[in-house]
């Protein structure tokens, strides 16, 4: 793993030290920058501190210097200013905190309005109730009707029960003929003669387990297949991930590699100039002892048309330079823009990838749900599940009903699949219990099976199907969610009714009309609108709300059959495919383009070396004609010659010390090129690895699909054998007595309603029943409509618009006093932020005298004045400066008017003044110095180390120049 370590010493002294008795007098702070780097003590140390890296006066990078030194902007200086002593920071945060302020006020005047139609409700809900308690003199009447139908129905049940018994009696006399069936049906699937029912029996009874147990060998064989090839697609994504990362990894060792021998190169041609520039000299000493010789005035010509022709030929070398640094910088961009498309399509190859993963995957389980269906709610653990339920079914009260989707079917075929599941989607895998007992049974036989977060419903499986009046049901002639749905258990649709509200909810087949219906209809009882392409639609008093359907919900789950969605997805799959190798063509397209780009990129960049080069060599020689010019017109003394001599054995120094530093930097480069070879090795091993693991992964998929058909031929020998089992032997009988059985439950069961209604005896003293129950229910449903028409304005009762009435009451009460609570501490919030802003503007005016009090200072060290006008309104910083030489006393305004040493002075006045308004333990200034001249730099320099000496705090100067003069006088 490669990483870079940094390491920084900090004096750790004095009454600001951070922890002594931990990291003593000094501490040295290591950063090692890889992918994943904690800088938990460092943040400590700047909190401590203060240290703001951010702040122009702690770190002065060279952007921050040319744009401080060179900007004559008001408005730039003003920036700088604002930054530096933190006021921009405290500004920012008193306008955020403003604007929450302004949010929470509207926020709570918003949630006042909003209880003012709950105190309309109230006045209403009074009304209501005084109308209310009228209508339940009617109801009393209902009540003795009502005991009368439900022992009616209780007769009646008896009267069925005879017939069916009757009818079982002559069904049990087909017995001998239907066995005679089944028993030729056993010996076409054993192969064997009718002998008798028993070894027909027993030898049906040894192939079942045999395919039984052949079908659980394949799903295990199966399971751990796709667990294998799930393993192995992670191991191939996980060297593809890595085969990139080598190749970026290569690519950063070639370009530091290339650096290098760049670097080397320049500086190689470095010392070449400084060898040449020694010669030069030597050549100086040598015309300076033959200068009285050569002066005659045919001479002078010549070196003047010399110094004309040297003068063209550094014109054309200009222009060719400049020509090549706008092709570089051209194909630069064209580069870059290149390397963009590049990433593109890589994310784009990854994405095609992943869909095709993702697509093979449903339509295995599409295959799997063709199966058996059970497996569309839930996978292979609820097969797992039901397994266990089996082993302890004896210990359920009553057998658990589920999942729920497998005892569902849809009405009108599949036009209604994608709504239902986008409705009672999360329900369709859910179980039913009778009790808690049964409920803490079944969790355990979850776990069991590792089918965690199972949801389970508690019902009471005695209560028969739901019967809901018209008047509770949307008024609509859509069809609703229950009425698209068919059961064969009463349960399941009770727990539909129940849970999901599935009597509310309305199905239409488009976007409009649903929005007609949910919106613009009003419709009471309605609670949601589904489309038939799974748009959710729902009114919560004013608010109107559309949700798009579910794109990770898996649609059409009852679907009859799955034929369809597989084709639609082997046809997804195939074009997905097809653009993935379309896209692939393209990457090794722009790849050979963006090598071609690189090497012209090279090529240019070698060029333009080239042409630096020659452009240096061709000044270097007119100057020196220039210099030989001049030093033949001015006789040069003998101090001149002996100047020469003590530079050239400077120079010669210079070139030792650089040949030890270029011995160094070959060393660098061998480092490089060793680290880049390495690098290229890995990646072709793993290269070769990687083809290994994609053979095996096909080679795995292969062995995938040949169990999966083993696996279907195996279920299709197991479905034979079940056919002949259930649909064969006494279909009839079993029919007549699970209808019996149903009679007696439901005489059982209306008994017991009946019962719970009133005793029988009440029966006989009310005279009896000798009505039947359809004339029963007519007088019900004529006094019921006599009980609608007095009633038909309030459907809610009596007690619940009582309890609804305290419950809005209280509720209201609350909210009142909440947003009471929350108006007063906005208004301390708004006083105390008020405060702030006094305080904020207070010290922006102090700062800004200060700011002139400390300029007008350093000045004064050279005898100058000047004045800063700071203008926060118009956001403005300038700069008056007037010198003691100007007899006018004209003020300059603007520093760019002075001399280059007199801006760079009042400029460095004006940074030193901020310096002292801003505390920090350590300041940084990288490379300031770059764009002054030599004189500049100096006056600067001297007064940027009294300054530091002066404050006692930490400086840190990066120059490229030699600062050794400073060293020398001890200030270093």
């Amino acid at each position: 793993m490669c990483y870079a370590v940094i390491q920084v010493e900090i004096k750790n002294e004095g009454e600001d030290a951070f922890k002594p008795e931990i990291y003593g007098d000094l501490i040295i702070v290591e950063r090692r920058i890889s992918v994943s780097t904690s800088s938990t003590v460092l943040k400590d140390h700047q909190d401590l501190l203060s240290i703001d890296v951010e702040n122009p006066c702690v770190i002065m990078s060279q952007d921050k210097s040319r744009e401080f030194l060179h900007s004559g902007n008001d408005k730039d200086k003003f920036k700088f200013f604002f930054k530096a002593t933190l006021l921009q920071q405290v500004n920012d945060l008193l306008v955020s905190i403003e604007t929450r302020l302004g949010c929470a006020n509207t926020l709570v005047e918003e949630l006042e309005k909003s209880i003012e139609p709950i105190l309309k409700e109230l006045n209403e809900l009074q009304v209501k109730i005084r109308n209310m308690e009228h209508v339940e003199e009617i109801s009393q009447q209902v009540q003795k009707l009502k005991k009368k139908l439900a022992w009616s129905w209780v007769y009646d049940v008896d009267r069925q029960l005879h017939e069916q018994s009757t009818k079982i009696e002559k069904l049990k006399d087909r017995i001998p003929m239907c066995q005679a069936r089944i028993d030729r049906q056993l010996d076409l699937l054993c192969g064997l003669p009718i002998t008798s029912q028993t070894s027909v029996c027993i030898k049906l009874s040894k192939r079942i387990p045999q395919g039984r147990g052949k079908i659980e060998e394949l799903r295990e064989c199966l399971t751990k297949k796709k667990t294998q090839i799930a393993s192995m697609m992670e191991k191939t994504t996980e060297v593809r991930r890595m085969k990139e990362d080598l190749q970026q990894r290569l690519s950063l060792a070639t370009k530091e590699r290339l650096e290098l021998e760049e670097e080397h190169g320049r500086k190689t041609n470095k010392i070449q100039k400084m060898v040449n520039h020694v010669r030069r000299l030597e050549q100086q000493v040598h015309e300076v002892h033959e200068q009285d010789l050569k002066n005659t005035q045919a001479e002078e010509s010549q070196i003047e048309e010399m110094l004309m022709g040297l003068q063209q030929e550094l014109d054309t070398a200009n222009l060719i330079l400049s020509r090549l640094k706008e092709e570089e910088s051209d194909v630069s961009a064209s580069l870059s823009i290149k390397m963009d498309e590049m990433r593109k399509i890589v994310d784009e190859i990854e994405d095609y990838e992943k869909r095709h993963r993702e697509n093979y995957l449903y339509i295995c389980e599409l295959r799997q749900h063709q199966t058996n269906k059970v497996t569309a709610f839930g996978g292979d653990r609820v097969i797992q599940l039901l397994r266990a339920i089996e082993r302890h079914h004896q210990r359920f009260k009553r057998p658990p009903i589920g999942p729920i989707g497998s005892h569902l079917t849809l009405v009108n075929g599949d036009i209604w699949a994608i709504a239902v599941e986008n409705a009672v989607g999360k329900l369709l895998n859910a179980f039913i219990v009778a009790d808690h007992k049964d409920s803490l049974l079944l969790r355990g036989c979850a776990r069991e099976a590792n089918y965690n977060h199972l949801q389970i419903i508690i019902y009471d499986f005695s209560r028969p199907r739901l019967n809901i009046p018209n008047h509770m049901l949307p008024q609509t002639k859509h069809p609703t969610l229950i009425s698209a749905l068919h059961s064969d258990n009463p349960t399941v649709m009770n727990v539909l009714v129940d849970m999901g509200n599935a009597e509310r909810q309305v199905l239409v087949r488009d976007y409009e009309v649903g929005k007609t219906i949910a919106f613009d209809q009003r419709i009471p009882n309605l609670k949601e609108v589904y489309t038939s392409d799974g748009y959710r639609m729902f009114s919560r008093g004013s608010v109107q709300t559309i949700l798009p359907p579910n794109k990770k919900a898996r649609t059409g789950r009852l679907c009859s059959s799955f034929d369809s969605q597989i084709k639609d997805l082997e046809r997804d799959a195939l074009n997905i495919q097809e653009h993935g190798l379309e896209v692939k063509r393209k990457k090794r397209d722009a790849e050979e383009e963006l090598k071609d780009l690189q090497d012209k990129l090279h090529s240019i960049k070698r060029r333009r070396l080239s042409a630096e080069r020659d452009l240096m060599t061709k000044k270097l020689r007119l100057q020196d004609v220039k210099n030989s010019h001049i030093a033949e017109s001015n006789p040069t003394p003998a101090s001149s010659v002996d100047e020469l001599h003590h530079e050239i054995s400077k120079i010669k120094a210079e070139i030792q010390e650089k040949e030890i530093l270029l011995e160094n930097f070959q060393l660098r480069m061998n480092e490089a090129d060793t680290k880049a070879n390495e690098l290229k090795l890995s990646f072709e091993n793993l290269c070769e690895s990687a083809k290994g693991e994609i053979d095996a992964y096909e080679a795995a998929e292969n062995e995938l699909v040949v169990i999966e058909q083993e696996l279907r031929s195996s279920e299709t020998e197991k479905i034979h054998y079940d056919g002949v089992m259930n649909n064969k032997v006494l279909p009839d009988i079993k029919v007549a007595e699970a209808q019996y059985q149903e009679l007696e439950h439901n005489r059982k069961e209306s008994c017991r309603k009946a019962s719970i209604i009133c005793p029988e005896t009440e029966i006989e003293v009310l005279g009896g029943c000798n009505s039947t129950p359809e004339q029963l229910s007519a007088q019900l449903n004529r006094l019921n409509q006599r009980l609608q028409s007095e009633s038909q304005r309030y459907a809610e009762p009596i007690e619940d618009l009582r309890m609804m009435y305290d419950k809005k009451e209280r509720r209201i009460l609350r909210k009142q006093q909440t947003y009471e609570g929350f108006g007063e501490k906005l208004n301390a919030c708004k006083k105390a932020l008020d405060l702030r802003w006094s305080k904020f503007q207070r010290n922006a005016t102090l700062l800004k005298r200060q700011l002139t009090w400390q300029f007008n200072s350093h000045l004064r060290k050279k005898g100058i004045s000047g004045h800063i006008k700071v203008s926060y309104e118009e956001k403005t910083l300038s700069v008056e400066v007037k010198m003691p030489q100007d007899a006018s006393n004209n003020i300059v305004r603007d520093t760019r008017g002075l001399s280059g040493g007199e801006r760079s002075f009042s400029t460095l006045c004006f940074a030193l003044a901020l310096h002292e308004m801003t505390e920090s333990p350590f300041r940084a200034m990288d490379e300031f110095d770059v764009f002054m001249d030599a004189v500049s730099r100096k006056i600067s320099l001297d007064t940027l180390v009294d300054f530091a000496l002066a404050q006692g705090s930490q400086w840190i100067f990066i120059t490229p120049h030699d600062i050794s003069l400073w060293l020398n006088k001890g200030r270093g």
